[in-house]
């Protein structure tokens, strides 16, 4: 994994700690977790606070997800808001901790002046052992603390100007004037400053997660669908009258889900022909195929003038392994019709011609489980499923680690938000 360290393909984008004000309220908070405290001078946190240096030097990758549920979070900075999640175990972690940040930006700002906040996304359940303790994640809640109890001195303070306002004697209680000037000094004006989140519970809605070898569960008015392993304990038993349970091996299923419920765009030249998307299939397979035929082959400064060569001299090859000219055929007969029959497509191919449709609010998630069905499209999977993504690095050997390095660098690092929109459709 160092080479996708050094070139900020793992870990990027995080936030600098080394203000020994910061690192040591960071302590706080980890002490408060039963960890000792770093002994690091700089490290970098993600949006929930974990950081892999950090991390390492617990031996401990979980310190934050001990359970894999119930996830834990150190907020030092509102500027954690703008930052990627790059540890978890379900796929929603980064969007609720954003809306969490979002929906108590003042308490945040007034707060990490002086304090830090830890605490869990508290489940209903504390474990998870089978699907059902996943169907019974509906909605969690922050729990919040400050280590320095900054929280609970501007809670008593609110009390106390309370009672200051409504007890005619109140102003005699030289006591109670004294505390409220010594709680004062740590909270500021609490007229002005909001020191207590406002709102902290958050729906649970469509997410992947790592349990049971990956599974997705969607969300939808009156049903609710899971899409894993079938041998994950509870599959098919839980809620059956309310749960449709497909299995990730059954394309045909799957893919009449994602139809069905409107969560894939189908081929059509309006999109398909201005986006790249099946030129990039078609690179990412010859790729691919690349790597199977010739596995120590130097990939390094290859141009399309080569790939070209390459795809001559091993026409029968690919020919037999098919991809390639399905592509070409669906291109042809999208460029003549506008679209393409998915009736006649085997269903596992279908995958290699949609996309998430991207004014749906499980795109990114759908995206993710395409990627499951095309696992040698490396850049879809760095793109939406990273897990998936440093799965199959380790699998390769060091020069084709090397290639697809390089072209993630120079394909999507470069402009990866013009990338999204133009392939994706994705703002």
């Amino acid at each position: 994994m160092e080479l996708l360290y050094e070139n900020e393909l793992i870990y990027g984008r995080l936030l600098t700690i080394d203000q020994p004000h910061l690192i040591e309220r960071y302590n706080r908070a980890l002490t408060a977790f039963g960890y000792s405290g770093t002994e690091l001078k700089q490290f970098n946190i993600d949006r929930t606070g974990f950081s892999p240096e950090i991390a390492e030097e617990l031996k401990d990758l979980s310190y934050l997800d001990p359970n894999g549920v119930n996830r834990r979070f150190i907020i030092l900075t509102p500027a954690q808001a703008d930052l990627p999640v790059v540890h978890t175990q379900f796929s929603n972690t980064s969007q609720l901790m954003y809306e969490f940040f979002s929906s108590n930006a003042r308490a945040i700002n007034a707060l990490t002046i002086k304090d830090v906040l830890y605490g869990e996304i508290e489940d209903s359940v504390s474990v998870v052992n089978d699907i059902e303790d996943l169907l019974s994640i509906n909605q969690v809640e922050f729990r919040v603390l400050s280590a320095q109890n900054v929280m609970g001195q501007a809670a008593e303070l609110r009390l106390l100007v309370d009672r200051l306002q409504s007890e005619p004697d109140a102003w005699r209680d030289d006591g109670l004037i004294n505390r409220m000037v010594e709680l004062a000094k740590v909270t500021g004006d609490i007229r002005e400053n909001s020191l207590v989140p406002d709102k902290v519970i958050f729906r649970h809605r469509a997410y992947w997660t790592s349990h049971f070898g990956g599974t997705y569960v969607f969300v939808d008015e009156n049903t609710t669908t899971v899409i894993g392993d079938p041998s994950a304990p509870g599959f098919r038993r839980s809620r059956p009258w309310q749960v449709n349970y497909i299995s990730i091996q059954d394309a045909e299923q799957v893919f009449q889900f994602l139809a069905a419920t409107s969560r894939v765009e189908l081929p059509r030249a309006s999109w398909i022909e201005q986006s790249g998307y099946l030129e990039n299939r078609g690179e990412m397979i010859i790729r691919h195929l690349i790597q199977t035929f010739e596995p120590d082959r130097d990939l390094r400064n290859i141009d399309h003038i080569w790939l070209q060569t390459w795809i001559h001299a091993n026409a029968a090859s690919i020919n037999h392994e098919g991809t390639w000219p399905f592509l070409n055929a669906a291109k042809r007969e999208i460029g003549q019709t506008g679209q393409l029959n998915l009736a006649e497509i085997e269903p596992k191919r279908r995958f290699l011609v949609v996309r998430a449709a991207p004014r749906h609010p499980d795109a990114w998630l759908v995206n993710q489980l395409i990627s499951d069905f095309v696992p040698w499209d490396f850049l879809s999977r760095y793109v939406f499923n990273k897990p998936g993504f440093y799965a199959d690095y380790e699998t390769w050997k060091p020069a084709y680690q090397e290639h697809v390095v390089d072209i993630l660098k120079s394909k999507y690092l470069k402009d990866k938000e013009g990338l999204r929109k133009k392939m994706y459709g994705l703002g």
